[in-house]
């Protein structure tokens, strides 16, 4: 079990450390130009492909994603009384705690754990997470939803896409595929390694109260994930697949939503840098409760 443990954590692990030592060496890195390359390019091939060539159900899809809205709605209910009782404001807040960081980690840990259906699962999640994030995300944090954003996001089109085909139970024609397969293969790496270059240029700020929602993060998400898990009847892949996106830390781009609109970005980072390395932590145990 170790072994198999590891071997999940370790090219996770390696690749964002390859990023954090590469910023921290001053080395050059665009990473607007690889930011770019992958939520316009590599993400939306990867899922396209993934969807459509993996003998994934649409009933296993449809369950994730219904999981998937509850979870958000669960995230929601919980996280506003808190930050309102400890004071906090939920334009900087509420959206840090309710996104985790599915994409960046959860798209290559559930690869690594659950194979080929684990990521079409986890795009299931993915999506969903997008969808709410750029519509309810944005609205919290600046006080309007911005829909003309979400509909310029390329993979809400590649997934759409790609349902077309896993619903008529057809295929693509193999160019599509052979093209999506090897944009998509430079995603996850770049994912990785980008997360790391991220967290080397962000600082912690008022550590106890990072802390403080780092942890309430990590455990919520954890809890919220297993009881949906419970309440749809989700065993195997479907089940760990949910769970370990729920349980994902603070996603990077919350730091980049505070920075825009000006919502305690510094204190935001914070919980971006802390749950990322408390989920180091954790995910041993947390691997070995799905796997």
């Amino acid at each position: 079990m170790f072994s198999q443990l590891f071997s999940v954590i370790a090219p996770v692990f390696i690749c964002a450390a390859i990023g954090y030592v590469w910023k921290r060496q001053n080395r050059p890195f665009d990473a607007d130009l690889i930011t770019a390359l992958s939520v316009n390019i590599g993400t939306p091939c990867l899922a396209f492909y993934t969807l459509t060539s993996t003998n994934l159900d649409p009933d296993s899809f449809n369950r994730m994603a219904a999981a998937t809205g509850v979870t958000m709605i669960a995230f929601v209910v919980l996280y506003v009384p808190v930050l309102k009782a400890a004071g906090l404001s939920q334009k900087a807040f509420l959206p840090a705690l309710t996104f985790g960081n599915v994409g960046n980690m959860g798209l290559p840990l559930c690869l690594l754990a659950f194979g080929e259906q684990g990521l079409a699962l986890a795009i299931s999640y993915f999506a969903i997470n997008v969808i709410v994030m750029f519509s309810f995300g944005v609205a919290v944090a600046a006080g309007a939803a911005s829909w003309r954003q979400l509909a310029r996001l390329p993979v809400i089109y590649a997934i759409l896409g790609a349902l077309v085909f896993l619903y008529t139970g057809t295929a693509p024609p193999e160019w599509v595929s052979s093209t999506t397969r090897l944009l998509g293969g430079l995603t996850i790496p770049l994912m990785l390694i980008t997360l790391g270059v991220s967290l080397a240029g962000l600082g912690i700020s008022s550590l106890p109260r990072s802390f403080g929602l780092s942890v309430l993060r990590l455990l919520s998400g954890f809890a919220i994930g297993w009881a949906t898990a419970e309440v749809f009847g989700m065993e195997g892949a479907v089940r760990g697949v949910l769970i370990l996106q729920c349980a994902m830390p603070v996603a990077v781009f919350n730091y980049l939503f505070a920075l825009k609109y000006n919502n305690q970005p510094e204190e935001v980072a914070g919980t971006v840098v802390l749950s990322t390395a408390l989920s180091f932590l954790t995910l041993p145990l947390l691997l070995w409760f799905v796997m």
